[in-house]
Order: structure tokens, then C-alpha cells, then sequence
């Protein structure tokens, strides 16, 4: 359905990975060769957190409906900042419209929220799931998909004060209706969450069979295992980048998240713990 970056680490332009990297963000809404979708170009999504500011912040965003390989104004952009935590979106439209109101990463204060995969049935869900949201969020909904709706009920549902319990009772909703209008597989997704300190990548569907994630190993490591890599001096001892897919093809650079597994990164490194895990997994 689309292509996802998330960066956390010391600032960096944020054009090192969503335009430069060998194969970066804006190669993968061309040519992404493990999504369901090889073209991502129904419009795209950057948002940031700028360099300096405090905690608890509002994140920046950039929307366009422009395919992102003829955005100018993306790479302007993405060369002339400095984040230490920024999302890229890249976007295949399964049915609501191209239009910028349907473009990730959302926002609310300071989260940011996107997600690759879809809500199967979704039209027969929608009342139900959109009605669950809280009255004062439900104004704030100004596009047309079904991650909007899954971001708001998550926020309905506490994601500020506990992200992953929260994400979990949302995941259950859906299931719990979906299952009563005879859905049988009704989530399908990776999903990445921000508050601006930590990142947090889900990947979870009901069948099992989720989209891709994966994010980078540890640039220390990195560093011993390819000492001569010029490329890696770009990046601080704490960058860390969750993606859809890896960004090159250098051997251990990339470690794939499991399935129903949600990767917790900070300042400190990142670790996995167990989501919506059933007993047959």
C-alpha cells in the first residue's frame, strides 16, 4: 500500500535518507520491491521534529499529492533542515482519494502517527470505528482514510499516556468489529508513533502475514563491521531508522521486526516486545 521511513538519532538533514540513500525513500516510491505496490506515487508525507526544540513539541509537516521522485520542493526542504526525528511517507491510494488530507504522517500536539497496510472492509467498519472516537477528537478528522481513524481512536483510547496499551486496545476494536460484520481478516499494517523522544514501529495484521519492517543495527556496530564505510560518518553513534524496506543492500545493516512485535526506540538503543501475540505464534 505505501513506504515508510522513521529516523531517530543526533540531527541530520533528513534528505541523507529519504533522497540520497542508495535505496532511500524517494527510490522506493519508484521501485519498492518488497511491497505490495511497486510504484508508491499517489502523493507523499514528511514530518519533523526541528533541531532544538524542546520536549513535547509540535511536529512540522509537508503534505503534497505530487509524486515524490517530482517534488522540488521536498528535496529543498529535506537539504535545508536539521531533525533528529523525522517521518517520510510515500503513498499507493487503495481507494480514498489523492488528496493532501489523506497524506501521512498525521499529527496531534506533539505525536506523529503512520501507517503501511489497510483496514480490509473498512466502508462497512467505518461508522462504527469513527463513532468510537472521542466527540473532541472527532473534528480533527479531516481526510477520508482508515489510518486517520485508527490514529484517533488510539488517541481516544490513551495513547498519550501508555502508546503500546493504547495501539492494543485499537487493534482489538477493529478486530471486534470487523469481526462483527463478518470480516475475517480486518487489520493489516506496520505503523509507526512518535511523541517526539521515543519511536515506536508496530507490525501486526490478523492473518499473520504483515507488511515489511525492518530498522538499522546499531551504528557502533555497524562501524566495526565495515570500518573502511564512508557512508556511515554521516550518522552519530544514536541514529537509529525504521523502514519499510532496508535502505542498501549492505549485508546485516538491517534487522527484520517480527510479526506481531513492536520495536521501541530511544536514545539509548531499542529493544522488542511481544504485540497482540496470539498462542499460536
Amino acid at each position: 500500500m505505501c513506504r515508510w521511513l522513521a529516523y531517530s538519532g543526533e540531527a541530520l538533514k533528513p534528505a541523507e535518507l529519504i533522497l540520497d540513500a542508495q535505496h532511500s525513500l524517494v527510490a522506493q516510491s519508484l521501485n519498492s520491491p518488497l511491497g505490495a505496490e511497486t510504484v508508491n506515487g499517489d502523493g507523499f508525507g514528511f514530518g519533523w521534529y526541528p533541531e532544538g526544540t524542546k520536549a513535547g513539541s509540535t511536529p512540522a509537516l509537508f503534505h503534497s499529492t505530487e509524486p515524490a521522485w517530482n517534488d522540488e520542493n521536498l528535496r529543498e526542504l529535506t537539504n535545508s533542515i536539521l531533525s533528529p526525528l523525522f517521518f517520510g511517507h510515500v503513498r499507493a491510494a487503495g481507494g480514498p482519494p489523492i488528496q493532501q488530507t489523506n497524506c501521512h504522517p498525521f499529527r496531534y500536539e506533539n505525536w506523529m502517527f503512520m501507517h503501511n497496510g489497510f483496514l480490509d472492509g473498512f466502508a462497512k467498519m467505518k461508522r462504527d470505528l469513527t463513532f468510537s472516537v472521542d466527540e473532541s477528537l472527532y473534528p480533527l478528522i479531516h481526510g477520508t482514510t482508515d489510518s486517520e481513524v485508527m490514529f484517533y481512536l488510539a488517541l481516544t483510547l490513551g495513547l498519550q499516556d501508555d502508546p503500546i496499551g493504547a495501539m492494543t486496545k485499537t487493534v482489538q476494536r477493529i478486530e471486534e468489529v470487523g469481526e462483527s460484520k463478518g470480516i475475517r481478516f480486518p487489520m493489516q499494517g506496520t505503523i509507526a508513533l512518535s511523541d517526539g523522544a521515543t519511536l515506536w514501529a508496530f507490525r501486526y495484521s490478523t492473518s499473520g502475514r504483515s507488511r515489511s519492517l525492518y530498522h538499522s543495527v546499531a551504528i557502533p556496530e555497524l562501524r566495526e563491521m565495515y570500518p573502511d564505510a564512508a557512508r556511515l560518518e554521516v550518522f552519530g553513534d544514536k541514529a537509529k531508522v525504521v523502514v519499510s524496506e532496508p535502505l542498501n543492500d549492505i549485508p546485516g545493516a538491517f534487522v527484520e521486526v517480527a510479526e506481531s512485535t513492536v520495536a521501541i526506540l530511544t536514545d539509548a538503543g531499542y529493544h522488542h516486545e511481544p504485540f497482540m501475540a496470539r498462542a499460536d505464534d
